[in-house]
């Protein structure tokens, strides 16, 4: 087969070979070994019951070959238990009851002490063979958690998808003793991961990869009944969606994975889900850190843009109306400057619209309380009624504390374009909002009007010792 053909090439060229190992080790006992030692173990009681014989009489033999039967029950198992229960009542017949070296009884006391040795040794060996396969189960048991725990410890020091794809594919063909690939499911089914690495895929090994991480079901060698793949795959999932999918395949075609062993392979695919999955995760909040930084900084270019650039606009506005009312210089030119003017207003109040919103975390100005996440307003915890205009302007406001924003944008927000121009409006809103909100609205502390400009909101410790500027919009 084409796999084994890879496997003895990269041997030759490595110069090692996987392991083919079970993932646990078969148990001793039960076999022709087995049933030879009860033989052996029944011999040497007999032996022992010979020589007792003589001194103590035939009554204290019987004894002996108790724990004849219980040391093989607990090391051979049921079934030479039984035999040496059966030869153990036969020698006791053949060598200890009258007539001697037969299997005649005449006495009913011996027929009384064979038969209750042979029931005793019967119950004996059930309990010892149940008590071994409870042992057995335990470290079964333990071996599976033992191996689960150490991938799982092994997958924990990995950074990356690609170390955790390696770091399970090598991990997954020791245990099993296949040949493994891990394939991602984004976008297509590809291997980014294989043991060994001379691996490769046929398009119906892909497409079969394919359809396990779309139905999230295993398929392929031994669990497809009509299948031309060597392959077996099995879907590597989280809760909601396949992550990858994982491939076994042997050297000989047989099924890479056992029914028995199909417990222990999903809970090591967990393990490997579980990874993939906190990779993922760790990824994400890497790009959202990134992306919150980039915010931030365009944010601080932002805020230096409103705060530098739009007084500057909004003086040279004011000078061309002043040129215009003295009528000394050229309406046209005058007309040209005051229309680029507004543009550049227009672009930076653009600009600033396109700033990320803050956190929504309630904003404490004043004893004033403005949550726009809520859209709450409350001064010394008692609500206040705002008109939707009012709440429109004092959440802008809010979303940019202590920032000028101009009368243009103000407008814009809360009434329109249409009315960016009709600054008595504004004056409206703002006057109600101070109103309400200062604790003396004829020396404002939480609204503060930046004269021919805008309106800011400022804290209390930028604004507790200053005086109301002269102009109230």
């Amino acid at each position: 087969m084409r796999i084994l053909r890879r496997r003895l090439d990269a041997g030759r060229a490595g110069g090692h070979f996987i392991a083919m190992k079970p993932a646990f080790p078969t148990s001793r006992g039960g076999g022709p070994l087995g049933y030879a030692g009860s033989v052996l173990t029944v011999a040497l009681s007999t032996i022992v019951g010979l020589a007792m014989a003589p001194k103590w009489g035939n009554s204290a033999v019987d004894l002996v070959y108790l724990p004849t039967v219980l040391g093989v029950a607990v090391l051979s198992g049921l079934g030479p238990a039984l035999a040496a229960a059966v030869l153990s009542t036969l020698a006791y017949n053949y060598f200890f009851t009258e007539p001697y070296h037969s299997l005649r009884v005449d006495r009913p006391s011996d027929i009384v002490t064979v038969v209750v040795l042979f029931v005793v040794a019967l119950v004996t060996s059930q309990l010892a063979a149940g008590m071994r396969r409870q042992a057995q189960i335990a470290q079964a048991h333990a071996a599976r958690n033992a191996t689960i725990a150490g991938l799982a410890r092994r997958l924990l020091s990995c950074a990356s998808e690609q170390e955790i794809a390696r770091v399970g594919t090598s991990e997954l063909a020791k245990l099993f003793g296949c040949n493994t690939v891990l394939l991602t499911g984004r976008p297509d089914a590809r291997v980014i991961a294989a043991q060994p690495d001379t691996v490769s895929l046929t398009p119906s090994d892909l497409g079969s990869a394919a359809l396990a991480l779309a139905t999230g079901a295993p398929n392929g060698r031994g669990i497809t009944r009509a299948t031309a793949i060597e392959w077996q795959f099995h879907p590597v999932r989280s809760e909601t969606l396949s992550l990858a999918a994982v491939g076994l395949a042997r050297d000989d075609g047989t099924p890479p994975v056992d029914a028995d062993q199909m417990p222990l392979l999903g809970s090591l695919l967990d393990q490997v889900a579980l990874a993939l999955e906190r990779a993922r995760l760790e990824r994400e909040a890497r790009d959202f850190t990134a992306m919150r930084e980039r915010d931030r900084v365009r944010t601080a270019l932002l805020s230096s843009i409103g705060q530098d650039v739009s007084p500057r606009l909004a003086a040279i506005t004011s000078a061309v109306g002043e040129l215009r009312r003295a009528g000394t210089a050229d309406k046209s030119l005058l007309s040209t400057i005051g229309s680029e003017a507004s543009k550049l207003q227009r672009y930076v109040s653009d600009l600033l619209d396109l700033e990320p919103a803050a956190d929504p975390q309630p904003l404490e100005v004043g004893g004033v309380t403005i949550d726009i996440f809520h859209r709450a307003v409350s001064k010394d915890g008692e609500e206040v009624h705002l008109t939707p205009k009012e709440y429109a302007v004092l959440a802008e406001l809010a979303k940019h504390p202590g920032r000028v924003l101009s009368h243009a944008h103000l407008l814009k927000t809360a009434w329109g374009p249409a009315h960016e121009s009709q600054t008595e409006y504004l004056r409206v809103a703002v006057r109600a909002l101070r109103q309400k909100l200062e604790r003396n609205p004829a020396r404002p502390k939480i609204i503060i009007n930046e004269p021919a400009v805008g309106y800011r909101l400022t804290v209390m410790s930028d604004s507790a010792d200053r005086e109301p500027s002269g102009a109230i919009g």
